[in-house]
């Protein structure tokens, strides 16, 4: 029950405490008067008596004008005779319409004693209420160092090694945990030891959850979830509370899995110089290395870390005797994305024409959530026409709208401006044509996506892991291809060539400083390291001096203007392609991979 609720029932509860007492009380000022049987008879004898009421031995009268009045009798005879031993005569005693009540326990409970105990009743439900209310804060008080751990059983959705598909390598690790689990007797007699933990590590989306959750699942034994933010309170020493209660209730059904999600959030580096040795943060760090490996054996409990920042995790975390593995998780490769695809299209009714192959080799970079938002973009999609099932256009539509967004259709460009983003994107798709080391085209559009007018889709035939010079310098040529192409045929150019600038500032610097490729030699140039102040968490630490930062700002610019020539070269040797390819854009707005190719041929 919420608080506000809560409050409104006990408001309410006054209110009607505080308006029984007031009806009671009025009950008790609105007094009947007081009058003698003779006062009576008198009354009766002048016809002023519009009732009697008789119950036991008091006599209730109502007069005609709504008074009442009350007197008692003594003796056991009836009203009737005492009012005529008082000269009252049958007929005025007729007039009198004389009741006799029957006053039973019944009556007077209901007429005496429950009127008078109704208000100390519900003070006694108002004060027990109350009463709980204490109680339950003061339990919730008594669990606030409670870890708030979710556990999945055997009655929760079963996840294995087959509903994780790629990652093969890791599979491979994991499943000799899973042995661990299962039969821990045969490595024992081996000598070895169960692992205390492993440390899943790798980019956004790649499946480190779900792999988690696999080998729970294909060992069977219980699972224990908790993300990394949730030890960390304003109260310090409540983090190292929970993880003590977590580690009390892993051992009780160990063997089992403790899954700690983002255990960067508690395992950065300590020493930040912040928050002294009293930082709650370091406490509850401290307490998870003490339950992991400290003076008490922790046998049967294996914990999985995940996170994506494995270099501020704190060295002690890693040391052999914590997290004993690591297991990397990269970005899927063609073969796995298929996989991958293949899993997530499952329940999804797909047409003959979806080449998940196809679909693969244009996601590079993809990860597996990213797949598996994109299938099922690709279902709301048709859903959304009321199709009854997925198409390739439907699949190949939404690969662009998770790379760059929905289409923007209340956005409309006027002649002038669909004729520059023409010339934009065909001078991107001409260069990287005419450039052998540059990604083929696959798509280009000047349909408005995200915040770009247009975009050209280049994407490698092939996934690579070491990238050549030769194959920097051609992207830099062709992200200066829509500049250039402005340029050369308008005389003049515009903002939508900011984004492209920016991306070619940016690789130019990255070869000049991270990767030694360009006049300077071989050389790297400035630090990054992990800063925790004032919230910033990366900082560049210059080594080099003022005369080198001037080299290399010579060498981005030599870089950056040797691409542009380079495209501008291109664009004036190949000026009928250009056109060619602008006239269609204009005309049917889209060109596809086979369209393109066409034009060349």
């Amino acid at each position: 029950m919420k608080p506000l609720s809560k409050n409104i029932i006990i408001g309410i509860l006054a209110i009607i405490v505080v308006g029984a007492l007031f009806s009671q009380q009025s009950v008790k000022t609105a007094k009947t008067e007081e009058i003698s049987v003779g006062q009576l008879v008198d009354r009766l004898e002048k016809g002023t008596v519009k009732s009697l009421s008789v119950e036991g031995n008091e006599i209730t009268a109502e007069m005609q004008d709504g008074v009442k009045a009350k007197t008692s009798t003594q003796g056991s005879g009836t009203v009737e005779e005492l009012l005529t031993s008082y000269g009252v005569t049958p007929d005025q005693l007729k007039a009198a319409n004389i009741s006799v009540a029957d006053r039973s326990f019944k009556s007077y409970m209901i007429g005496y004693i429950i009127p008078s105990l109704l208000p100390i009743i519900l003070l006694l439900v108002l004060f027990l209420f109350m009463l709980r209310q204490m109680q339950g804060a003061n339990k919730s008080a008594m669990s606030f160092g409670e870890s708030r751990v979710k556990e999945f059983n055997k009655e929760n959705k079963k996840v294995n090694f087959t509903n994780v598909a790629g990652a093969t390598e890791a599979k491979e690790e994991l499943s000799e945990i899973v042995e661990f689990l299962k039969n821990p007797k045969k490595f024992a007699d081996l000598g070895a030891k169960i692992p205390k933990g492993v440390l899943l590590m790798g980019p956004p989306g790649t499946g480190k959850t779900l792999l988690a959750r696999a080998v729970a699942g294909e060992a069977e034994v219980p699972f224990f979830y908790i993300s990394g933010s949730e030890f960390v309170e304003m109260f310090v020493g409540v983090g190292a509370s929970r993880v003590r209660d977590l580690f009390s209730k892993a051992k009780k059904s160990a063997p089992c899995i403790i899954f700690i999600d983002e255990i960067d959030a508690v395992g950065r580096q300590r020493g930040s110089g912040l928050g002294g040795s009293h930082d709650e943060r370091e406490q509850t760090l401290n307490q998870i290395l003490t339950e992991m490996d400290g003076f008490e054996p922790n046998l049967g409990v294996i914990v999985i870390a995940a996170t994506n920042r494995p270099d501020v995790l704190d060295p002690a975390l890693l040391r052999p005797g914590r997290f004993d593995r690591r297991v990397t998780l990269d970005l899927p490769d063609i073969n796995e994305r298929e996989a991958i695809l293949k899993v997530h299209a499952i329940g999804k009714p797909l047409t003959e024409d979806v080449d998940l192959r196809r679909v693969a080799q244009r996601t590079v970079g993809f990860s597996g959530a990213d797949l598996m938002n994109l299938l099922n973009e690709a279902a709301i999609r048709a859903g959304r026409i009321n199709a009854k099932v997925v198409t390739g256009e439907d699949v190949l539509i939404s690969i662009e709208k998770v790379l760059l967004g929905p289409e923007r259709k209340s956005y409309v460009m006027n002649a002038e401006e669909k004729k520059i983003t023409a010339y934009h994107e065909a001078g991107h798709a001409l260069v990287a044509k005419m450039l052998p080391d540059a990604d083929p085209v696959h798509k280009v559009s000047i349909i408005s996506r995200g915040t770009a007018g247009g975009y050209t889709m280049k994407l490698p035939s092939e996934d690579r892991r070491l990238h050549r010079r030769k194959q920097f310098l051609a992207d830099l040529a062709m992200s200066l291809g829509g500049y250039v192409a402005e340029s050369e045929t308008f005389g003049d150019i515009t903002t939508g060539a900011s984004s492209d600038l920016k991306h070619c500032n940016q690789l130019a610097r990255q070869l000049v400083v991270r990767y030694g490729m360009s006049e300077l030699g071989p050389r790297t140039f400035g630090e990054r390291e992990e800063m925790i102040f004032l919230g910033k968490e990366l900082h560049e630490t210059r080594n080099y001096s003022e005369k080198t930062a001037q080299d290399i700002d010579e060498q981005v610019t030599k870089l950056v203007h040797g691409a542009m020539e380079v495209a501008r070269g291109i664009i004036q040797k190949e000026k009928k392609y250009l056109d060619a390819i602008a006239n269609i854009l204009l005309e049917k707005e889209t060109i596809e991979k086979d369209a393109f190719e066409a034009i060349f041929a």
